[in-house]
């Protein structure tokens, strides 16, 4: 996949129509995220049975904590002491540089700031757009992050526009607006509000509701982009 040449391509597609959310099982098609129009890429994948064994031991034994942050390179490995010493850790491993590489090559950045969250209750529960460029998330267990079209949207009354308001009341959505959601295992990619002239746009989400006594896991990478590269 020639990525330089087929982001310039769907950028210059400023006067074609495009999907605001793309959904695929291919991974070639992440490229769609650059069409101007698209603000959420989904690339379903099937359930990797050995991390997902993995995970849900480290979770049952509380081996995981909160997660952890870090930064790495597109040619680096996660460090094996960031996870917990379990049969699929090196699968794990596997996955997350796996997808790294992948953004990497997405994105044209070299540095990713990568976080894994375990969460015990939804981190973002309200519809927001996120203020950075172009966002990955999977998530290992649990419900994926949820996602509403922007067609029956009032974008005025995300965040502050709410005025302390629930979504529904609002008038931020209504009853065509329908909530969808990623699967765990998805490669989701959700475009912000910083990305270039997306500031009226972004991709409109929330983190899901977590049953009592269950956990999510949530992977995170943002590109880190260098202060004099424009």
């Amino acid at each position: 996949m020639d990525v330089p040449a087929a982001k310039a391509s769907f950028l210059n597609q400023d006067q074609e129509p495009g999907a605001y959310a793309y959904i695929t099982s291919e991974l070639e098609e992440l490229i769609r995220i650059f069409h101007p129009f698209t603000q959420i890429v989904i690339c379903q994948r099937d359930a990797n049975n050995v991390v997902d064994r993995y995970v849900q031991q480290g979770l049952a034994n509380n081996l995981f904590g909160n997660g952890f942050l870090t930064v790495i390179r597109s040619d680096e490995s996660l460090a094996p002491h960031l996870l917990p010493p379990l049969p699929g850790r090196e699968a794990m491993i596997d996955d997350v540089r796996f997808i790294a590489e992948l953004y990497s090559d997405l994105t044209g950045c070299d540095e990713i700031a990568l976080r894994l969250e375990v969460l015990d209750k939804a981190m973002c529960p309200r519809f927001h757009v996120d203020r950075t460029g172009i966002r990955l998330v999977c998530t290992y267990h649990g419900q994926g992050t949820e996602w509403i079209n922007d067609e029956w949207v009032d974008r005025d009354k995300l965040e502050l526009g709410s005025l302390g308001f629930s979504d529904r009341a609002s008038g931020l959505l209504d009853e065509r607006t329908r909530v969808e959601a990623a699967a765990p295992f998805d490669i989701t990619l959700l475009k912000g509000s910083l990305w270039q002239e997306n500031a009226q746009g972004g991709a409109i989400h929330r983190s899901p509701a977590v049953a009592a006594g269950q956990s999510r896991v949530l992977l995170v990478m943002d590109a880190i982009w260098d202060s004099n590269s424009g």
